[in-house]
């Protein structure tokens, strides 16, 4: 049994059988079409409420979505939702209030909240420290409105860019995920409620990127690859919530599999938060798993397994348990462990304290504040990755500034094109026409409107053509787009993705892809629009990573510049202009490689020698740009790399490096040291992220970059699977991308932009990286335990100008 306190056990010793139940469920208010008009009536002060008291005669343990399943007055729901406590608190016998969650991946998804960039963009940004503000208040709204619990982060590391929850995710590589994983958790929870680590484990490591795919990984990339995030999350940043995955992982759904809910989350792991059910997960062990009978058969796989929750309803945990409970088939011993994590974890949030919602709700209440919008701006400039220039960009960097820009696409005048698919306009908006957004959120062609007055340019003049839709094959938009082009300075087209579930999008929950292509027409758009011989700046709006080989690296004519921007909320038009003009300079670095081709995945960076390119095969893998990758209109240098020779296989280690800003204009780099086991008794990546560091330096300013290493951050799973650190050699780098090639250490390796006018090819460099040092470790074989430390502690040291700008 969970350490409780005793106010928890002697409420737990009072209840019925039915008691019990009703609190580890959920009910879902708004999904019943017939008690969701009720509730509107309720809202507002009419309406019996016999309906509900029925269902919640009991009591309950969570509402599901009470503000995020439809369009709901904030303030006007949060009066409901205080009276309905109260009822609760009132007319149950044990008094009990419920505890209500949503969904808060980009933002809380309610009416009229802020939307922020999707978690890709998290990664894109390498800014852990801004992940942290934008999970306080988000957690800090969810507080005002009396929501204690927030179903994110995701912390599946991307293994597939077919799969359509990409988005969701946040890199490819398991270090960077926990990091910021942990850091949005850790600012979440700072504001007084509970955090969901979603999707534990291996959901996103499905065959073919197909959502709710078996998964085929072995037990050492389940434990080197995808646990690593959730054990940073746990450990480090104290999350008190946890929802299964929908995976089934060799045959075994992990749903019912107590191996990986009991046996690594708590006992190995010490967690002793709550598990929650993913949404109908639970149902699914019979309907789709096959591995349950029938609904009490899946129930008590499932709390056995170590399921405390069932959402987002009772289907399962209520009459279809209870009578395994009573026909002896399920010890009671179980249900009662559960019981006692969610009273806890009530207890924790304040719900048991006779005064719990005895305030007064909110009258008026901000879900989009000056706070939001900036944090929501400031995280989208950082998340914007440069992926090629041949001096077409910034534009106010041009010696006579354009005098007509056209802005044309399926993305440039579309807002929900900026938004991800769990964002409230995608999710749920969808399904309601007509209703508002609520908060202002400018495309980038609206953007772009007064972006060059506030970059201090003359405003040009704009000129808007759609060219085609996201998904449509029509090609008759076309002809006006390319006149629009012909007859401009530049061209911006803005293409990518749109947003949304199970089929209403192209990028989302069960928007799988076959192909890797740009949907629609789109390519034809762009490729029309460089016929005509004007500078094109693609910028690419997307939930995933596209195989754009033909504009990146095509022998034809291509864009002269190219934007990649994953979902970046409502302050993402607002930053791309600024990007555009050169009021911000990118520093996005791409958080997954980008492809080359679909018949190339899946791919990672985190591969042996025997996953890269090969004489063995002729099928190359190369990605169009590695994992890390991101070019800048200033250019940085590495120098002086100095690490320590040897530490003690249990140990640490030091690596310093000298950064250096050899352009001409301000810029933040993101610092990353990279490593590989020379010799290992199983095979290893042959490249590694051990850390990195996000540094903004002034023109000739140069920064003292250190980094104290764990060894536990080249630690993996032996031949018998237990998480070692063996003794040997460490080669040690710090470099561009996670493809960078050797170097002096002083090779611009951001390619600055090129002066306007020349129009020459610029082609990315390899990029840049110091010599490689090596490590020695030494001692014995070191067993990795849950103390041992899996952050690195990383300082940076301004120390005056350098090479002068």
């Amino acid at each position: 049994m969970p350490e409780v306190s005793e106010r928890v056990r002697a409420l737990h010793a009072r209840m019925t059988l039915e008691e019990k139940l009703a609190q580890i469920v959920g009910y879902w208010i708004d999904q019943n079409g017939t008690v969701a008009p009720m509730q509107a009536e309720m809202a507002a002060g009419k309406g019996d409420p016999s309906l509900l008291g029925e269902i919640t005669r009991h009591g309950i343990g969570h509402y599901t979505r009470v503000y995020g399943t439809r369009p709901v007055e904030p303030t006007e729901r949060a009066a409901w939702l205080w009276a309905e406590q109260r009822r609760l608190k009132r007319e149950t016998r044990l008094g009990i209030p419920a505890l209500v969650h949503e969904e808060v991946l980009t933002g809380l998804a309610a009416w009229r909240a802020a939307t922020f960039p999707t978690p890709l963009a998290w990664g894109a940004s390498f800014d852990p420290e801004l992940v942290h503000e934008v999970g306080q208040a988000i957690g800090e709204s969810m507080r005002e409105l009396g929501i204690h619990q927030g179903l994110a982060p995701v912390l599946d590391v991307v293994r597939d860019p077919r799969w359509g929850r990409v988005d969701e995710c946040i890199a490819e590589d398991p270090y960077l995920v926990g990091t910021v994983g942990t850091s949005f958790v850790r600012g979440m929870q700072a504001a007084g409620v509970h955090a969901t680590l979603k999707h534990f484990v291996g959901y996103s490591g499905s065959r073919g990127g197909r959502n709710h795919g078996p998964v085929s990984a072995g037990p050492r990339e389940i434990a080197d690859v995808f646990l690593p995030p959730f054990e940073m999350a746990v450990l480090d940043g104290g999350v008190r919530s946890v929802m299964n995955s929908y995976a089934e992982i060799d045959g075994v759904p992990v749903a019912a599999n107590p191996d990986l809910l009991t046996g690594v989350l708590r006992e190995r792991w010490g967690f002793d938060g709550v598990v929650v059910a993913d949404y109908f997960a639970v149902a699914f062990l019979e309907v789709m798993h096959r591995v349950a009978a029938d609904r009490g058969e899946a129930a008590g796989l499932a709390l056995e397994a170590g399921i405390d929750v069932e959402l987002p309803n009772g289907d399962a945990y209520l009459e279809p348990l209870a009578e395994r409970v009573r026909s002896g088939a399920l010890d009671e011993r179980y249900v009662d462990r559960a019981v006692l994590r969610l009273l806890a974890q009530k207890e924790e949030l304040g719900l048991l304290d006779a005064d719990a919602f005895e305030d007064e709700p909110p009258a008026v209440v901000d879900l989009d504040s000056p706070r939001h919008r900036e944090l929501a701006r400031r995280l989208a400039e950082e998340s914007v990755v440069l992926l090629a220039n041949d001096g077409v960009l910034p534009l106010g960097a041009w010696d006579t500034p354009p005098a007509r820009v056209a802005v044309v696409g399926p993305n440039a005048d579309r807002a929900e094109a900026l938004m991800g698919c769990y964002s409230f306009a995608n999710h749920v908006l969808a399904h309601h026409p007509g209703v508002e957004i609520g908060f202002e959120i400018p495309s980038v062609a609206e953007a772009l409107a007064g972006a060059f007055p506030a970059a201090g340019l003359p405003q040009p003049e704009l000129v808007h053509a759609r060219g085609c839709d996201v998904e449509d094959v029509d090609t008759s938009g076309f002809a006006q787009a390319v006149a629009a082009a012909q007859g401009a300075d530049v061209a911006v087209v803005v293409v990518g993705d749109q947003a949304g579930l199970f089929g209403r999008g192209t990028v989302g929950e069960g928007n799988d892809a076959e192909s890797l292509e740009l949907p629609g027409v789109q390519r034809q758009l762009v490729e029309a629009l460089v016929a005509t011989g004007t500078p094109v700046v693609m910028v690419l709006l997307t939930g995933r990573p596209y195989a754009t080989t033909w504009a990146l690296e095509g022998s034809g004519p291509r864009p002269a510049a190219v934007l990649q921007a994953f979902f970046p909320g409502q302050g993402g038009g607002l930053a791309l202009a600024d990007v555009l003009t050169g009021r911000v300079n990118p520093s996005g670095r791409l958080p997954v490689s980008l492809p080359r081709a679909t018949g190339a995945m899946p791919h990672g960076y985190l591969h042996p020698l025997l996953g890269g390119p090969s004489d063995v095969t002729s099928a190359d893998p190369t990605p169009l740009r590695p994992f890390g990758f991101g070019l800048s209109y200033t250019s940085f240098a590495y120098s002086d790399l100095e690490v320590d020779a040897s530490v003690p296989s249990s140990g640490a280690f030091t690596a310093s490096v000298t950064v250096t800003n050899t352009g001409s204009v301000a810029g933040a780099d993101v610092v990353q040291l990279y490593g590989r086991d020379v010799l290992a008794t199983v095979t290893r990546p042959v490249t590694q992220l051990l850390g990195y560091a996000r540094t903004t330096l002034e023109p000739g300013e140069q920064a003292r970059v250190t980094f104290r290493v764990p060894t536990t951050r080249v630690a993996f799973s032996d031949r018998r699977l237990v998480r070692v650190v063996e003794p040997g050699d460490l080669e040690v780098w710090v470099g561009a991308h996670a493809a960078a090639s050797d170097g002096d250490g002083a090779t611009n390796h951001t390619g600055g932009a090129i002066p306007q006018g020349t129009r020459e090819r610029f082609v990315p460099p390899a990029g840049a990286a110091t010599p490689r040092s090596v490590v020695a470790v030494t001692g014995d074989v070191h067993e990795v335990g849950v103390a041992d430390p899996r952050w690195v502690e990383v300082e940076v040291a301004r120390i005056g100008s350098g090479v002068p700008a």
